[in-house]
């Protein structure tokens, strides 16, 4: 298990702790209340750390090399179902964006999501989950075939963003966002979208737009990295995590000023603390979405989509 910095004093009980059991292992003291101690004061330590956590701090937790990514949730979401599909029948496939068909509890979903690497080789593979703009048309045709056989779309948000290199530029990155923001807000069939990792800006946008949109609680939503942020407004990071508050980025922010739907509960310490839980909440908020989603027609489906949307940034004077 990796630690960041706030963590670890966690860190410290927990090596306590195998010390603790150690030695009761490997000899005849009855180190039983010692260890209990070390149990009762590590729950303690980790609710007072988790439940008073800033925004950069959320940041760096939906960064967490540990974390579960995309092809994992899709994986225990769909229990062997998954059949992936590749390609956006115009350049090539994009490796940072994946899709395909799969099953949950059931009922077929066309998923589609960011992948990032779990080491330096897959990273690079991968591209760091920076989708190019083939990636982007490549859902955009997943999404109308599965508008064109009546299933649901989920897609699963983890990205640090669109690729913002020159070819990709000259591919059209930013046509090809508002491309799929413009087609998704139309669509005909039920979008359930999950923020499960780092939502930055039109990389994320670009798979973003739902009848549903939830978060896990230690994610973030935002149109520019604290990173780039602080180097924008102070030309420098040194100032990332004043970036990170004053962005209101984190899933409570999104919450309260009407852009998500609702939040997802992890367990304590983080997604990556208790995988089987986390993707069990999900699964159960997926579904629960597209159980209320599926007796629309498809003309109030997509009017209640537009309708959302129409209302974001209203405001009295």
């Amino acid at each position: 298990m990796e630690y960041l910095d706030f963590e670890l004093p966690i860190k410290e009980l927990e090596d306590q702790l195998d010390k603790c059991q150690l030695i009761g292992q490997e000899s005849d003291v009855d180190v039983t209340n010692t260890c209990k101690q070390i149990e009762k004061k590590l729950e303690e330590t980790k609710k007072k750390i988790y439940k008073n956590l800033t925004a950069w701090q959320r940041v760096q937790l939906s960064r967490h090399p540990n974390r579960p990514y995309t092809l994992e949730h899709i994986t225990n979401l769909t229990k062997g179902t998954f059949l992936e599909l590749f390609g956006d029948r115009g350049f090539k496939d994009d490796k940072a964006m994946i899709g395909g068909l799969g099953k949950i509890d059931g009922q077929s979903f066309m998923l589609i999501g960011q992948q990032k690497g779990i080491n330096t080789k897959m990273r690079q593979y991968r591209n760091f989950g920076m989708a190019n703009p083939e990636g982007y048309r490549k859902a955009l045709r997943l999404m109308k075939m599965a508008e064109k056989f009546g299933i649901p779309v989920i897609t699963l948000v983890d990205t640090p963003g669109a690729y913002p290199g020159l070819e990709a530029e000259e591919r059209g990155q930013g046509e090809a966002i508002a491309r799929n923001i413009f087609e998704m807000c139309r669509l005909k069939v039920p979008i359930i979208t999950v923020i499960i990792g780092e939502g930055a800006s039109g990389g994320a946008l670009g798979i973003g737009v739902g009848d549903r949109v939830y978060m896990l609680e230690n994610t973030w939503y935002s149109v520019i990295s604290p990173e780039s942020c602080s180097s924008i407004l102070w030309r420098s990071w040194e100032f990332k995590e004043q970036a990170a508050e004053a962005l209101k980025l984190t899933s409570y922010d999104m919450k309260k000023h009407k852009l998500i739907d609702e939040i997802i509960p992890e367990p304590l310490g983080g997604a990556h603390y208790d995988r089987e839980t986390t993707f069990k909440t999900v699964e159960q908020y997926i579904m629960k979405a597209f159980n209320e989603l599926k007796h629309l027609s498809t003309e109030e489906l997509v009017a209640q989509r537009m309708d959302k949307y129409s209302k974001m940034g209203e405001f009295n004077k």
